[in-house]
């Protein structure tokens, strides 16, 4: 194979799948249904990731801060020797996507 086709044909690869493997996305949600008014409780973003963060502290992940970030829950984990990772949930079921 020439190798300008392959640098070439390498390159496509890792732009088009760089960024859909960088970053998770979830198509979970805040679990109310709404049509311009509410069914269910009325929380807020920053309730409901606090929520999210005090059962995944629950399941035993360390969770110091939790948020939603595209369409998932953003959670920064402290680890056991010192410092934090970034790891992604599935807002509905809290499995770790990522």
């Amino acid at each position: 194979m020439n190798t300008k086709l392959l640098a070439f044909a390498l390159t496509a690869i890792i732009l088009t799948a760089g960024p859909a493997a960088a970053a998770p996305f979830c198509n979970g949600g805040t679990n109310v249904l709404s049509f311009g008014f509410h069914i269910g409780p009325a929380y807020s973003e920053r309730e409901l990731a606090d929520l999210a963060k005090m059962e995944l502290q629950r399941q035993g992940v360390d969770a110091s801060r939790v948020e939603f970030w595209n369409g998932c829950l953003r959670a920064f984990v402290r680890q056991p020797g010192g410092g934090e990772t970034m790891e992604f949930y599935d807002p509905d079921t809290l499995r770790r996507v990522w």
